[in-house]
């Protein structure tokens, strides 16, 4: 629901010491200019938690533990103290504990959306999301009578008398905003309304609400790191295999020190599968023209399943689908990793909201529907955002997941298949990659590997036989056409898997490699027979179009339409400038997750670092 974000660049030390080189890009900032006191999250080493604490105790500082890792301490620490507080020996970083914001886009009044599960090729699948759990970390999940909510239930957006947040609160649910409960009747309506036309991808699945994001859509980072933390620790006896992450905030350091990033990582490590919305930052607000370089953190992840909005124009034939404008594009700052992963539908979807939430009450003529049961009446309305096509892929990563342990012999409740293990996250993004059909126009950095089909994924999913050898073809029978059947129309699999920055063609997914195995990071150097993939300083390219032709270093990304993007400490497209971390677009500056207007010096006022 932001506008235009991007991360603050890096400030030059100018004598400032050491301390400055451990701060993120806008703490750096804030140092340099005597800005506000600034909420912050310190990285140290588990055994020197406790000194760093009471150093910042003796600083007049109460920090506070942050998750389950007690080498991460929140704190809110005045700007004149940044430099010091990172020139402390046991201080290893310190990075902004960042708003971040719901990636859904109200404001688009357009007709509602139709034949969701058709687009996807699910309109016959018998794959409902049975034994399957998603963790959806959100702003809650209120009552409806065709949505079940877990009664795992709990509430990270509370605080005491002090302002601090408490501990997480296990309450009935709620959804005071509304987003979290669109986004879980993506994943999970039960169709039991209106005769199952608003039905969600995997309406069986079990489904857990953790709040982290408030009334107004927003949240402390330090908050959802609590969040993923506690699934982590309690997945194996909550059943939780998905992780839905529709929310975001500014990339403001390289993804190895981004704490946000490295809590995704850690769920990712223990075998969860995390879905991360790419971010509305797609765009020029004004014009629409599209830009580049906007996914936010933590869709910045390596190894998360990052997603972008696929516009389908309200149709179920795939011909004339495009990415949504609004959809960030990669590379992602700092790292310049290829992302999003896929895209997926998420224009004008109608699923379910709260009569009293925020989104409800503020956007009356985005209001769909209103079925009146015994208990109340049940709502829906329409959004865009890539949250929703994040709410779509966690679906139907699910019924992947159910598909291949149905397979292998697995009766209901039971996790694993017949080798004791289910889908990895790697092999799931893999899946999702190989079998998407390619967006008509679209470059790799704005489709990501392509659109999701289900139909494709879950087939594909169901054939890999996970106790199969290391190296040895895994696939249990022939895998048949590689193409999909919707809408009548037979669409070809992209059949490329984009990892890090290079394009593995499809083929090495018939084969039990390393890079499918747990505790892989996404894009580390691999060796698939005898092929290497890099995960840095690559050139890769699409020998489908020239148009697609990308260089990693400071030459060029991408030539299409005429237009040339520069890379390096800027990059320069049609009209407008990118320096480094900040965005200036003609007369305006887009500076961290705020809109100025006017030079540098405005910028900095109007961001509270001046007076």
């Amino acid at each position: 629901m932001t506008l235009m974000q991007a991360s603050v660049p890096a400030v030059a030390q100018q004598g400032n010491g050491y301390g400055r080189l451990k701060l993120d890009s806008r703490l750096q900032l804030a140092a340099s200019h005597s800005g506000s006191a600034q909420r912050v999250i310190i990285r140290t080493t588990r055994s020197d938690a406790k000194s760093v604490k009471d150093e910042l105790r003796r600083l007049g500082l109460s920090a506070r533990e942050v998750g389950k890792w007690k080498e991460l301490l929140a704190v809110t620490v005045p700007a004149a103290d940044l430099d010091r507080i990172g020139a402390l020996t046991k201080v290893l970083r310190v990075s902004t504990d960042a708003v971040v914001e719901a990636h859904a886009a109200p404001g688009m009044a357009t007709p509602a959306s139709s034949g969701l599960l058709a687009t996807l090729g699910l309109d016959n699948t018998p794959w409902t999301g049975a034994n399957v759990g998603i963790a959806l970390i959100d702003s809650g999940v209120g009552p409806s009578a065709d949505l079940d909510v877990d009664s795992h239930f709990y509430d990270f957006t509370q605080t005491d008398d002090e302002g601090n947040p408490k501990p997480p609160d296990k309450t009935k649910p709620y959804d005071d905003y509304g987003h979290g409960t669109h986004v879980a009747g993506l994943i999970a309506n039960n169709g039991a309304l209106r005769g199952g036309l608003y039905r969600g991808v995997a309406p069986n699945v079990t489904l857990h609400a953790f709040k982290v994001l408030d009334r107004q859509g927003q949240g402390l980072t330090s908050n959802v790191i609590q969040a993923i933390d506690y699934v982590v620790e309690h997945a194996d006896k909550l059943g939780i295999d998905i992780i839905n992450l529709s929310l975001g905030h500014p990339v403001l350091e390289p993804a190895d020190s981004d704490p946000l990033v490295q809590a995704v990582e850690r769920a990712v490590d223990a075998g969860i599968v995390v879905v991360v919305s790419a971010g509305n930052i797609g765009r020029n607000p004004d014009t629409g023209e599209v830009g580049y370089a906007g996914i936010t953190s933590p869709g910045n992840a390596p190894s998360a399943l990052t997603v972008g909005a696929l516009n389908t124009n309200q149709t179920t034939t795939r011909a004339d689908d495009d990415v949504a404008p609004f959809s960030s594009r990669g590379p992602t700052w700092f790292d310049g990793i290829a992302k999003p992963d896929v895209v997926a539908p998420g224009t004008r979807l109608v699923s379910n909201v709260g009569l009293t939430s925020s989104l409800y009450l503020d956007y009356p003529n985005l209001r769909v529907d209103q079925v009146q049961v015994a208990n109340g009446p049940t709502a829906y309305m329409r959004l865009s955002g890539s949250s929703m096509s994040t709410g779509v892929t966690s679906g139907l990563v699910a019924l992947m997941i159910e598909a291949h342990r149905t397979t292998w012999g697995r009766g209901p409740g039971v996790k694993g298949a017949k080798s004791g293990e289910s889908l990895t996250p790697n092999l799931v993004k893999a899946i999702l990659q190989r079998t998407a059909i390619d967006v008509p126009g679209a470059d790799l950095l704005s489709q990501g590997a392509g659109a999701v089909n289900g139909e494709g994924a879950t087939r594909l999913a169901a054939l890999i036989d996970m106790s199969s050898a290391d190296g040895a073809w895994w696939l249990s029978a022939a895998l048949g056409a590689q193409g999909s059947l919707i809408d009548g129309t037979s669409y070809l699999w992209a059949n490329r898997i984009v990892w890090g920055d290079r394009i593995v063609w499809g083929d090495s997914l018939d084969f039990n490699d390393p890079a499918w195995a747990q505790r892989i990071v996404w894009g580390d150097r691999i060796v698939w027979g005898d092929r290497i993939v890099w995960g840095d300083s690559l050139v890769w390219d699409d020998p489908s179009t020239w148009a697609n032709r990308i260089v990693w270093g400071d030459a060029m990304i991408g030539v299409d339409s005429g237009t040339g993007i520069s890379w390096g400490d800027r990059i320069v497209w049609g009209d407008r400038i990118v320096w480094g971390d900040r965005i200036v677009w003609g007369d305006r500056i887009v500076w961290g997750d705020r809109i100025v207007w006017g030079d540098v010096a405005t910028a900095l006022t109007a961001m509270g670092f001046m007076q």
